[in-house]
């Protein structure tokens, strides 16, 4: 353990001397920890401790670590090529992922688009909505309205549609696209959505369609912005406003596809077809980065009808091999097993998990969808004294401003998931 303890300490020495990590100073402000391996949904930091992953990294690797299906997709792909240029070529895992997402999803979308991440693939679907515009003679359509609470990445066009006041990124607010927005939904999951919960959209929609290109909203879960849950229903009803004002809508479902609420796409609580979807986070079910963007033969040959004659956006490693074979391997794993009936089961057991911290004071709500567990407090979390006292409990949860939730990966079993959820009760009490 020695052994263990100096090689935990010197990475963590070396990564504060040159690593810079997502939403943190450089050096950081708070402990990092060093994972030098992964089994299933287990954690090992270098000094031999094991963390049950509650995160799955961000919400991705529903499949947990060190997959034997998966290790095989990436070796027999290795063995091929590792990567080709996808500017005039193509590659059997390419055109066979594609057509797979296009069978798993509803009609009209047929056409996809691979990038590098999720956040691309939302400045994919941007720029896709205004150029379908521009080739339709309508230049005018170049603004976008998104959802308060919402969140849609990173990137520049992304960072333009998350929230300006609540969201990550209001400090780069004087320089990005001005969009419009509008109150987030509050109709609940499991009610109908009343007219008021439409009015500002409607209201928006009817003043300045002429200038709107798209409609962006992460249907039925707003993740990152505040992991709030709200009605299929507006989408019901958002799709009909979008088809009256003649713009097109825009589902955001990095977050949510492949199972995460209990469909294997959001969008299927409302059996509501978007003109445009984004994809990614779980489609390799978390070994390496990649993201689709879906749209249908019509918004296709819009754009190639464009005095570009074609749609302007290349990714240097878009539709890399490796990943597209990892990703054709992980949708298949998923769909092989009853995983429909698994995430019923971590719900259930969520719920049952999670529920005594609702008698907690700090506690403002607790709720469930999939396999999605939020514990909202009255106040934000100190990162920096909060996240050792996981550590402590055995179990990586992450927290984020008011929010304490887990998404686990779909394999942890009863004991494992009683751990996690036992152990955020305990940290939110003992706040």
């Amino acid at each position: 353990m020695t052994g263990g303890n100096t090689l935990f300490q010197e990475l963590q020495h070396q990564d504060r001397d040159h690593v810079w990590h997502p939403y943190a100073a450089s050096p950081p402000d708070s402990e990092i920890y060093p994972v030098v391996s992964a089994e299933g949904v287990r954690l090992t930091l270098a000094d031999g401790r094991q963390l049950i992953d509650g995160m799955a990294s961000w919400w991705c690797a529903i499949h947990g670590y060190n997959h034997p299906l998966l290790n095989r997709a990436v070796e027999e792909q290795l063995g091929k090529m590792s990567h080709v240029m996808f500017g005039g070529l193509t590659h059997p895992a390419a055109v066979k992922l594609a057509r797979l997402l296009v069978k798993l999803t509803p009609e009209p979308l047929s056409r996809v688009f691979f990038s590098d991440s999720g956040s691309v693939s939302v400045e994919v679907a941007l720029k896709m909505a205004i150029q379908f515009w521009q080739a339709s003679g309508k230049a005018d359509k170049q603004k976008i309205v998104a959802l308060r609470s919402g969140y849609h990445g990173d990137t520049f066009g992304a960072m333009s549609v998350c929230d300006p006041v609540t969201g990550m990124h209001h400090l780069f607010g004087d320089v990005l696209s001005k969009q419009h927005f509008v109150t987030a939904p509050k109709c609940p999951f499991d009610g109908n959505c009343p007219e008021s919960d439409m009015a500002e959209m409607a209201d928006l929609l009817s003043l300045h369609h002429q200038e709107i290109a798209a409609v962006i909203v992460e249907p039925v879960v707003q993740g990152a912005g505040g992991m709030r849950f709200y009605s299929p229903d507006y989408l019901r009803k958002l799709r009909a406003l979008c088809d009256a004002f003649d713009v097109l809508l825009i589902f955001d479902e990095i977050a949510t596809g492949f199972g995460r609420t209990g469909k294997l796409f959001a969008l299927e609580h409302a059996e509501v077809t978007p003109d445009i979807l984004c994809l990614g986070k779980a489609l390799t079910g978390g070994y390496m980065t990649l993201a689709a963007t879906l749209c249908s033969d019509h918004i296709a040959e819009v754009i190639n009808s464009s005095e570009a004659g074609a749609f302007m956006h290349g990714p240097t490693f878009m539709a890399n091999p490796l990943a597209c074979a990892t990703a054709i391997a992980s949708i298949e794993l998923l769909l092989s097993q009853p995983w429909t009936r698994t995430v019923q089961r971590l719900n259930l057991q969520l719920e049952q998990g999670l529920s005594p911290a609702r008698k907690l004071p700090g506690v403002s709500d607790v709720r469930t969808l999939g396999a999605i567990g939020v514990i909202e407090l009255r106040e934000p979390v100190n990162m920096a004294s909060i996240q050792p006292m996981f550590v402590e409990r055995g179990v990586w949860i992450r927290p984020f401003g008011k929010l304490v939730y887990t998404m686990p990966p779909y394999i942890i079993n009863e004991q494992d998931l009683a751990g996690l959820t036992a152990a955020m009760v305990e940290v939110v009490a003992a706040l």
